[in-house]
């Protein structure tokens, strides 16, 4: 959740496009690229990065290259429609497809593969491991 922001909450709007930034490794050896659009709640973001440190039994560092800005609001369940835009239920982070989640150093291949695998379960997309050359 961003700690302060102009409008307490935004339109949906458009998700098109590939990324063009954070689609390269920029700190660690190995990454988690995304091959799908859509939301990533930052609970899911939790969820992944629990499990990638869990995996790791916290050895190496890992980056969360994403960061969940887009107020997404809810009408409580069974309210009518009308009176106005609903109350901010949770946040999210707009996903392009090429965009690195998150990135580890300081581990082995494999064990960075089996995390990230395990962190893929998390989320509502597709992603491909890839490592730094």
């Amino acid at each position: 959740m961003p700690k302060k922001v102009k409008y307490r909450t935004k339109q949906r709007g458009t998700n098109k496009g590939i990324a063009t930034r954070g689609s390269t490794i920029a700190f660690g050896e190995f990454a988690l690229k995304v091959e799908d659009r859509g939301l990533l709640t930052a609970r899911q973001i939790e969820s992944a990065r629990k499990a990638i440190s869990h995996k790791t039994k916290r050895s190496g560092k890992v980056w969360i290259r994403v960061f969940p800005d887009k107020p997404i609001s809810k009408k409580p369940a069974e309210t009518r429609m009308g009176s106005g835009k609903s109350p901010v239920d949770h946040y999210a982070a707009v996903i392009k497809p090429g965009k690195i989640l998150f990135e580890i150093a300081g581990v082995s291949e494999e064990i960075a593969r089996a995390a990230f695998k395990r962190a893929s379960y998390k989320l509502p997309f597709k992603t491909r491991f890839i490592k730094n050359d």
